[in-house]
């Protein structure tokens, strides 16, 4: 009677199309490095968290019959320091799957002296993504990221840094792509240059001093080909903490190379508003990034 029972409810949550939310390991056999840290993960101003040693990937898909069949894998920022997952990560993808769209939020390793490692995160999790297409009712032609602050920073490295899988991959999951389709890219810190860069994640990303070779490999605006994604991005014209050339040189790096943009500056919004309610005009990107999914034809 009790496995009827399950059965039955089982299939009654299936039918409605209910929202599922859960999480997975991004390395579940283990990841390849480790990020040296050792210290137990801590949770702290109700959602942020730092001490960050193993990727998890938390899953929200849209009711069945709002699905548009598109996903974005989200990066929350907090300066390659920590990760703010509930305004720039899990509330963005409540937002997504209400639009239809699958939010994907993802807690990268900090990279702790190991640059490479948070981009290998977010590589591994778009892989995952076109993996897990079918099964989630994904369209694998419709896989974004979005980024905040240093996650933009991680997202629009994931942006101009990709490859289309590796064919002779031992690893089936390598086989997959991790180019996104799309970029939301919120206030983000894009280039390591010292004159309008943000030093704070850069220091944390590949260490201080003057390592001119990583500088270029993560000054994104430098990296910017005809097959970077369309692009779409929001800011703040009185954010003191990652300055508007950030996102600006974005923008005409990719209109050098032909790449679909638009760019939203508003005159108020400051830094890290992600989906915090401010009650001024920046409160409507949201909406603004909405109309850009479907003029992209991402979404219906």
């Amino acid at each position: 009677m009790k496995t009827t029972l399950a059965i039955f409810t089982s299939v009654i949550i299936s039918l409605s199309g209910m929202a599922q939310d859960f999480k997975l390991k991004v390395w579940p056999n283990g990841a390849p490095e480790s990020n040296g840290m050792t210290l137990p993960e801590e949770i702290f101003e109700g959602k942020r968290v730092r001490n960050v040693s193993e990727a998890e990937m938390y899953v929200y898909l849209p009711k069945i019959g709002v699905n548009t069949g598109a996903a974005v894998v989200i990066c929350p920022g907090g300066g390659y320091m920590i990760e703010a997952m509930d305004h720039e990560g899990y509330d963005l993808a409540e937002w997504l799957a209400e639009q239809g769209v699958a939010g994907i939020v993802l807690k990268y390793r900090l990279p702790y002296g190991h640059h490479e490692i948070p981009l290998k995160d977010a590589q591994r999790a778009l892989r995952i993504v076109h993996q897990k297409a079918a099964e989630w009712g994904i369209n694998p032609a419709k896989i974004g990221i979005a980024g905040s602050s240093a996650g933009g920073h991680l997202a629009s490295t994931a942006g101009t840094r990709f490859d289309l899988g590796k064919p002779d991959a031992t690893d089936p999951i390598e086989k997959f792509s991790c180019r996104p389709d799309f970029m939301l890219l919120l206030y983000p810190v894009i280039t390591f240059d010292e004159e309008f860069g943000h030093m704070g994640s850069r220091t944390n990303l590949i260490g201080a001093g003057n390592k001119w070779d990583l500088v270029q490999k993560y000054s994104n605006e430098l990296n910017v080909t005809p097959q970077t994604p369309p692009t779409f991005l929001v800011l703040a014209d009185d954010d003191t903490a990652v300055p508007p050339r950030n996102s600006i040189e974005f923008y005409l790096a990719l209109k050098r190379n032909k790449v679909p943009a638009e760019m939203h500056i508003f005159r108020q919004g400051a830094h890290g508003f992600g989906m915090n309610k401010k009650n001024l005009p920046v409160d409507q990107w949201p909406n603004l990034f909405a109309q850009w999914m479907k003029a992209q034809g991402i979404t219906k």
